[in-house]
Parts: structure tokens; C-alpha cells; sequence
């Protein structure tokens, strides 16, 4: 039975850790918070008390962390994967990070005789729980390949869009459509009940025409409500677009709506809702509109 060291048991780890076990693969996980690595142990699987611990004897890591600088920190410290898990393990960062960052850990992994890809994951809190999510994967053929039934067990859509770096690059032109995506829906909303017009109804005609999408699918029910718990926090999102305008930065691409989107962002994070759902742009242009409380 292979083993899967699963770092990272947050929203988006917890249920890919949990679906591994009902794969049929030994989990063992680590996370900062005792309570999340006790909720795997309740699904099936096997806790550890450190990084170094949960790599020792597995055949595949995946880490599933916030950001580039706890992935650096996992992946690179003394007590981390590089130092402690087996020369020929899979790592599979499916975190959303910087692409150059992804790159250049790649390359620390080579030298420590692991094999790396980038591979990460869209779909939000839903689609880990379903194992629906799209995975995007950047790496060496070879190693894609190894890792396809693992990323199968969590997610519908694997793609193996390029070398190291590839998927961190689509994840984040995948968070700038996302982001988008999420303002238009809002402020379409808004019009629509800024002039009584049965919002339930031109939601359901706007979905099935050239307007439909998965923004409006999943969240325009929630949205109306004003109810915002979330499945991808502003924290993040705000996170993630800053990766995608440091990067498009980098290459010369000029992302006029992403940016303004960014700074949308920002500000309902500058507000105080950074715990919310991302979908809680809708305050925004509630607020923008006058009709905040209404």
C-alpha cells in the first residue's frame, strides 16, 4: 500500500486527505492544529506530530499550505521534507504559490533526489470534498504520470499543462478569471435588484445563456442572501492576486481588469471581511451602489 504524507489539513487538505483514505491509500498528516489531524484520524487515517515524522517512510508527500513562504518553510527547513523524506518520494505541492517559487523548489528537490510537480487545485471547499477538483500540474512526464492515480482519488480534471512552474501559472491565470468572474456576477446582481426584477428567475435564464458560469451556479443563491461563509476566504483570493499581478508584472502583461479586481479585493479584505467567502465582493458593490444594509 502506498503511503501519502498529506501536509496541510486545512479547508482544502482535510477532504483531499480523507478521500486519499477512501481510496484505499495509507494517510498520514500533519497540520498545526491538533484538532484537524485528529479529524483525518476519525476519516481512516494515521496523525503525526511533526513534518519530519509524516515524510519518513512515505512514498508520496503533498503539501497543501497558504502561501510561498510556508511551503519554503515545510519543504526547505531542518524539519522538513527535503531533510527527512526518502531519496525517490513524489513530492505534489498543491498549494497555490508564486511559479517562480515552484521552480526554483523543484530544483531544491532534484539535488535532494526527489521528484517534483506543481500540480494546484480549483473547485474551492466543494470540490475537495467531492473529489471534483481541476488540477493543473507542472513537471516531468514521467513523474505526472506516477502521480495521476493519486491526483485522480481528489480531483476529476488533471491536466499536465508543461514543465515545473506551469501549474502555478495557470492556477493563477485560473484566479484572475475567478476573481473577475465574481465582481461581474455581483454587480450584475445588484442591477438586477436595484430595479425589482426577480433575481431567482434572471439567474436561472443568465445560466443557461452565453452568461452562464460556474460563479453563477454555485454561489449567485448565496450571494442574494448576504450569506458569506466561507469555501475560499478574501485572505486568499487577496493572496492569490497578488501572485498573478507580481507575475503578469514580471512578463510585461497588462491586466487592467484583474488589477482593478486586486484592488477590489484588497480593500473588502482592508474592511475586515478577509474571513469571508470571496464572493463577499457583493458588499463591495453594495456599498459602491448605496444600498449597503438594504
Amino acid at each position: 500500500m502506498t503511503t501519502i504524507a498529506v501536509i496541510g489539513l486545512g479547508v482544502m487538505g482535510g477532504p483531499m486527505a480523507a478521500n486519499l483514505v477512501k481510496a484505499g491509500y495509507d494517510v498520514v498528516g500533519y497540520n498545526r492544529s491538533p484538532a484537524k489531524v485528529n479529524a483525518l484520524v476519525n476519516e481512516g487515517g494515521r496523525g503525526a506530530a511533526s513534518v519530519a515524522e509524516a515524510v519518513k517512510d512515505a512514498q508520496v508527500v503533498l503539501t497543501v499550505l497558504p502561501d510561498s513562504p510556508d511551503v519554503e518553510e515545510v519543504v526547505t527547513g531542518e524539519e522538513g521534507v527535503l531533510a527527512h523524506a526518502a531519496r525517490g518520494a513524489l513530492w505534489i505541492d498543491s498549494s497555490t504559490i508564486q511559479p517562480k517559487v515552484a521552480v526554483r523548489l523543484a530544483q531544491a528537490a532534484a539535488e535532494r533526489g526527489l521528484r517534483a510537480i506543481d500540480a494546484p487545485v480549483s473547485g474551492g471547499e466543494a470540490g475537495a470534498r467531492e473529489a471534483s477538483l481541476s488540477i493543473m500540474v507542472g513537471g516531468e512526464a514521467m513523474d505526472v504520470l506516477e502521480a495521476r492515480p493519486v491526483l485522480e482519488a481528489v480531483g476529476s480534471t488533471i491536466v499536465h499543462v508543461g514543465p515545473s512552474g506551469s501549474g502555478q501559472t495557470v492556477k493563477a491565470a485560473n484566479q484572475l478569471i475567478v476573481a473577475g468572474t465574481i465582481e461581474l456576477v455581483a454587480e450584475a446582481l445588484v442591477f438586477l435588484e436595484a430595479h425589482d426584477v426577480d433575481t431567482q428567475a434572471a439567474v436561472k435564464v443568465l445560466a443557461g445563456g452565453l452568461a452562464g458560469n460556474r460563479i453563477l451556479d454555485r454561489k449567485a443563491g448565496t450571494m442574494v442572501a448576504r450569506e458569506f461563509t466561507p469555501g475560499f476566504r478574501v485572505d486568499l483570493h487577496h493572496k492569490d492576486l497578488g501572485i498573478v499581478t507580481s507575475a503578469a508584472r514580471e512578463v510585461g502583461v497588462a491586466i487592467p481588469l484583474g488589477a482593478a479586481v486586486a484592488q477590489l479585493m484588497g480593500v473588502l479584505r482592508a474592511r475586515g471581511h478577509g474571513s469571508l467567502d470571496h464572493s463577499a465582493l457583493l458588499l463591495l458593490v453594495d456599498e459602491l451602489s448605496g444600498r449597503a444594509g438594504t
